[in-house]
């Protein structure tokens, strides 16, 4: 086994929802970072993507698929089931300040410190769900019992530095370009999640991108100089999770199950996220009534094989016992994540050309990094 390298600073920038078209469309550093692939994106969303980026593990293994499951024997909720009914009218509990404010006081009493956030899931619905999100993942054990980078980065006996998600963007790179050019770092992961957002609101708006593209762009450049002005040899991959979908349509899946009578939490149990539904069955009947209700929806159900292709197969029903994919652009609305379309969505078949991650380096593409999960492997090498 060859020595481990020490003397080369390798720096990863994550920048969220920056897919590769985006990138190829804008020129996003071509001269800076030459060395640039395509990269496949992890079913699922970033609540998905970034736990299999810090572990090297596909869903089935660390146990992130989307922020909510059915699990009422260990909800962490439960107590909520004595205050469930005086969350009437559910019009007021779903208005989105509301929501930010209690989605703070559940994070604080229940001693959360991943992200939290209760986006519109019925409160009633709470007490038989669990969270996935619970702790930081960012931190040394965050993802225990799957080792995660820090974990990784610490046992190599590396001088690291993973930036802390809760801080500003323009924060996470002034301290990142500060240790970069004092010397102090082997390795460093910058996070940074802003065009996400960005890119849910305005997808396709080149008015609204390019300038942000642009931003990143000189973030970016701050950090090659203070590797410069290091002295050490060194080498900066900028890389993402997902792209961005346009909106193309939606489909209201409460109102389809509810015009089939069929009842959540006694004929079945659901997560209805923007692109997916996941279901799982509590009685003999229910699978083929909600079938019937989704006959005239755009999408598919997934096979056992697309499952276990995508890395989202569990025997034990974590993540259900059925799903229903949305065709690319195509939102469910309302959801358990919105009462309103967004003009952008992720989350679709990673086989959908808008759904393409980047990898984008001053150094060679790493041999057999054509997905997003095998990103770990490059950043522990």
């Amino acid at each position: 086994m060859r020595p481990f390298d020490r003397s080369t600073v390798k720096v990863f920038v994550f920048v969220d929802a920056l897919g590769w078209k985006q990138a190829e469309r804008y020129g996003f550093l071509r001269e800076e970072l030459p060395q640039r692939r395509p990269l496949e994106m992890q079913f699922g969303y970033s609540c998905t993507a970034i736990p299999t980026i810090l572990t090297g593990r596909r869903p089935s293994e660390h146990g992130h698929l989307a922020f909510y499951d059915w699990a009422p024997e260990k909800s962490p909720f439960r107590a909520m089931r004595w205050v469930a009914p005086f969350f009437r009218p559910r019009s007021f509990w779903r208005r989105g300040r509301v929501r930010n404010v209690l989605s703070r006081l559940v994070k604080r009493l229940w001693g959360f410190t991943g992200y939290f956030q209760l986006y519109a899931v019925p409160l009633e619905h709470l007490p038989k769900l669990d969270y996935c999100e619970k702790t930081d993942m960012f931190v040394p054990g965050g993802l225990a019992p799957v080792p995660n980078l820090a974990d990784a980065w610490q046992a190599q006996g590396l001088r690291w530095h993973v930036s802390d998600w809760r801080k500003p963007e323009d924060e996470n790179f002034r301290i990142a370009a500060d240790l970069l050019a004092r010397g102090a770092l082997d390795r460093a992961f910058v996070y940074s999640a802003a065009f996400d957002a960005l890119q849910h609101d305005r997808v396709g708006d080149d008015d609204a991108l390019r300038p942000a593209v642009e931003r990143y762009a000189e973030r970016v450049r701050s950090l090659l100089s203070a590797l410069a002005a290091a002295g050490r040899p060194f080498e900066l991959t900028v890389f993402s999770d997902h792209g961005m979908t346009p909106l193309r349509g939606t489909q209201d899946a409460p109102a389809a199950l509810a015009a089939a009578g069929l009842a959540w939490g006694k004929d079945y149990a659901s997560a209805i996220d923007s692109t997916m539904a996941r279901f799982w069955w509590l009685r003999p009947g229910a699978k083929e009534a909600v079938e019937s209700a989704f006959a005239s929806f755009r999408g598919r159900w997934l096979t056992r094989g697309e499952m276990e292709a995508n890395g989202i197969w569990r025997d034990d029903r974590k993540f259900g016992d059925a799903i229903f994919l949305a065709d690319a652009g195509v939102q469910f609305c309302p959801s358990d994540m919105g009462v309103k379309p967004l003009a952008g969505m992720h989350g679709f078949d990673p086989a959908d050309e808008d759904s393409t991650a980047c990898w984008l380096s001053t150094a060679p593409v790493p041999p057999g990094l054509r997905r997003v999960c095998d990103v770990f492997a490059a950043m522990t090498a």
